[in-house]
Order: C-alpha cells, then structure tokens, then sequence
C-alpha cells in the first residue's frame, strides 16, 4: 500500500471517527425528562380535584434556554382506553420541535394514564355536549403547566407556542382564547370533539354546537393560529372543521387554514403518521412568529 492511500485510508477513518462522535453528542443532547405537577383542577361542576400531572419534558441540554412548546394529546372515546392510556410522549414529533430550537413539553391530563384522577373532560351525551365545559377543563391543566413552564431557568418565559391533536388542539385553543402570558402562537392539529369514526363517521356529536364554541375563541383570541387537518378525517370529514374555522376567523382571530393530504384510512392521525406532510406549514408558520431552527 503506498503512502498516499494509506493516508487516505487514515483520513477517512479520521472523517468517520468525527462523525460518530457528533453524532453521539447530537444524540446525546437530547433529554427526556418526566416531571410530576401537583395541580388543583375543577371540573364542570365547579367541584375542585388535587392531581398529580405527569409531564414529559424534551429539550436539548446543549441550549441554556429556549423557546417552548406545550404539546397537548387527544381523547379516548371509552374510559378504557383513557385508563390504558399511558404517558404522552410524542417522542419522533418532539424531537423534531426540539431540532426547530424548541424545550417540547408534553403534558398527560387529568384522568389520563399514568397521571390518572377523575375525568375532568366528561361533558354530556352526544346530543348535547358541553364543548365549553370539555375543552376549559383541558386548558385547565395547560394552563397549569404553561405557569410551572415559564419558572423553568431553561425555558425562555416570554417565547412560547401552543398545540395539541384532537381534543388536544381545542383545548390548546381555548386556553389562547384567553391569551395568557407568554404564548407567542397556538397550532390546532385535527382539533374537534365528540367524533366517532366507527359508529358516526364524518358526523360528529353536536357539530353546530362545536362551532359556536369554536367562533367564540375567535371573538377573543389575539395569539395567531394555525389549523391543519386531513382531507379523510374520518372524526369529522372534509366539511365540518372548514365551517368550524370560518367561524372563528369571522370573529377577528388571525388564523390560516391548511388542508393536509389523506393520510391511510383515516387521516384525523397525520399527527404522528405523516409528519413530513405539516412540516412545510409549520416552518413556515414558526417563520411568521419569528422563531428560526
């Protein structure tokens, strides 16, 4: 072998060396972290309930501080499924918020999981849910978080975003219609309540309600928002979440809508099953508020 290809032999391996060590720091840096939040939340009785949230905090620890993003799940139509629930982690869709500069925080509500309490969400049959009851008892426990948040040394108090999936996305945007402090913008993904994608697809419960509940968070909301949601959502179908987000821009909210593509067999899931499909919009939403990876 002669001396110059040893020396290229040396140099790639001196190359491919560097780029595990970066790739192990990269890996490295990012933290998962669970935190538990004793809370008092109330319920739409006004009956107040003392729980613990567990809470599920992204960041990576090469950053001293940064921005923050309070991610927020959806509902399980049966009590089974919100006892088998779990901890909301959103690991893929976190990490990806943590790369665009973001702390990610990752709450799982009361009556959920592992945080586990009364179902502060329980809001009527389908004939008349209480959409104001449901989605103020979810911004309880964001609201909640978003206080513990902003006293984080690594968190950047006045640099924040909302979001959530599904019930998650209309508790997200209740809690910006009251514009609390901080919270620079706020992003509804598949946001509604009361779907039923086997027993009444595309027919939600008391949709007319669910818009009269959406247009008032418009009336009041100052925080911009954006709403993403798939052509075959099967929760709610292509018809209803567009009537529900005129609504609420008609109010005065600043809002953009963004149809995403089908994704499978129901779409309301393009969360977590096709991010490469909202990423474009995200990006260029968090450009907007100014917020740069």
């Amino acid at each position: 072998m002669t001396p110059f290809a040893r020396r290229g032999i040396g140099r790639a391996l001196a190359y491919a060396i560097v780029a595990c060590l970066q790739a192990i720091g990269a890996s490295a840096a990012l933290r998962e972290e669970i935190v538990r939040l004793p809370v008092s939340l109330t319920d739409a009785t006004g009956r107040s309930h003392d729980v613990t949230l567990v809470v599920t905090v992204w960041r990576d620890e090469a950053r001293e501080r940064s921005p923050f993003l309070i991610l927020n799940h959806g509902r399980s139509g049966s009590a089974q499924g919100r006892e088998q629930f779990g901890r909301a982690r959103f690991s893929s869709n976190a990490a990806w918020f943590v790369e665009q500069g973001f702390a990610v925080v990752v709450p799982t509500r009361a009556g959920y999981g592992v945080t586990g309490g009364p179902d502060l969400e329980a809001a009527g049959t389908c004939s008349a849910v209480d959409f104001p009851a449901r989605f103020a008892a979810g911004a309880a426990n964001i609201e909640a978080v978003l206080r513990w948040v902003r006293a984080q040394p690594w968190a950047q108090a006045d640099r924040g975003l909302l979001a959530g999936q599904s019930v998650g996305g209309s508790s997200a945007l209740a809690l910006a219609a009251m514009n609390p402090p901080g919270i620079r913008g706020v992003i509804n993904f598949a946001g509604g309540g009361g779907g039923d994608p086997v027993g009444r697809p595309e027919n939600p419960c008391s949709a007319d309600a669910l818009g009269r509940t959406m247009a008032g968070y418009g009336a009041t909301t100052r925080i911009p928002a954006l709403w993403l949601y798939s052509e075959n959502d099967r929760f709610w179908g292509p018809l209803a979440p567009r009537l529900w987000f005129e609504g609420y821009r008609e109010q005065g909210a600043l809002a953009r809508f963004v149809a995403l593509p089908p994704s499978g067999s129901d779409g309301h899931g393009i969360f977590t099953a096709m991010p490469s499909s909202w990423h474009p919009a995200v990006l260029g939403f968090l450009h907007h508020l100014g917020f740069r990876p």
